[in-house]
């Protein structure tokens, strides 16, 4: 029934979609008193508060454009985004050694992996969805031509660093929540955030240059702009002064657009098994 809806939804112009979308998100934060509250709190940690409003807009076309996004036939969805900096991915890819993308749940992260994946093959980690619903429908739009899915364990840690030693590319959300192991507590906008390590791990371990991006969603539904930009933070030796690093420069990306981040994501909580940030953060 879900698929079935979505693939209704994806007839849709993208116009139609973003406007409704817009309604959306004001209606689910005039009705949920918690997602109001998280978006504002963490809002006001990076103090862009100022942007609330456009914040609310931008949160509901996010989910509305989901069923465009992942069930329009693939050459619909590619036409509507625009490629902005794409030589320095195509020099690092030429260079032979892979490339690491980072993507934070910025704009239209979805549209950023098919965008590559036209270009390269590219891997990206994926975690299932809690509701078994989700499952196919997901899956079957992320997996497509040339876009492949690595699993959030250790099986496919090895699949991602097989990827680089062929020299291809691999995806990654480094503002995701990590499991337990999987991270360590940094700074991020001011406040301890459970921050994944293994970006800095396989850059370390294959010298893969890392590019941050992101697809800026345009107004009135005229499309994306999809951004990529070079890594300029310097990686330490350890840890936590890696995720401090990445962080910040997650910080910039999302600053240059800030009406767009997913800014109701719980991305303070701390996962089941791990200590509290009070004993670990840097």
């Amino acid at each position: 029934m879900l698929v079935r809806l979505f693939r209704f939804f994806s007839y849709f112009p993208l116009p139609v979609l973003h406007a409704g979308g817009a309604a959306l998100g004001w209606l689910v934060y005039g009705l949920s008193g918690s997602y109001r509250r998280r978006m504002r709190h963490n809002m006001q940690l990076a103090g862009v508060e100022a942007h609330l409003g456009a914040a609310v807009s931008e949160a509901g076309k996010n989910i509305a454009e989901l069923p465009f996004i992942w069930c329009a036939r693939p050459e619909r969805v590619l036409k509507t985004a625009t490629l902005e900096n794409w030589e320095l991915v195509q020099t690092a890819l030429d260079a032979g050694k892979g490339v690491i993308f980072l993507t934070p749940h910025l704009g239209c992260f979805e549209i950023v992996a098919q965008s590559i994946a036209e270009r390269t093959r590219l891997t990206v980690m994926y975690r299932p969805p809690r509701q078994e619903a989700l499952k196919p429908l997901i899956e079957g739009a992320r997996a497509r031509d040339n876009l492949l899915l690595a699993p959030a364990n250790l099986s496919g840690v090895r699949i991602m660093a097989k990827a680089l030693r062929k020299g291809e590319a691999i995806g990654l959300l480094p503002d995701q929540v990590p499991q337990e192991g999987e991270g360590v507590w940094a700074r991020f906008f001011g406040k301890p955030a459970y921050t994944m390590t293994l970006s800095a791990k396989l850059h370390t371990m294959s010298g893969a240059p890392v590019i941050v991006t992101y697809a800026e969603r345009l107004p009135f539904g005229r499309g994306y702009r999809v951004r990529f930009l070079p890594f300029e933070e310097t990686l330490p030796e350890d840890a936590a002064g890696q995720a401090e690093a990445i962080n910040r420069a997650m910080e910039k990306l999302i600053l240059a657009a800030p009406a767009q981040y997913f800014w109701s994501y719980n991305r303070y909580k701390t996962p089941e098994g791990v200590s509290g940030p009070e004993q670990d953060a840097v």
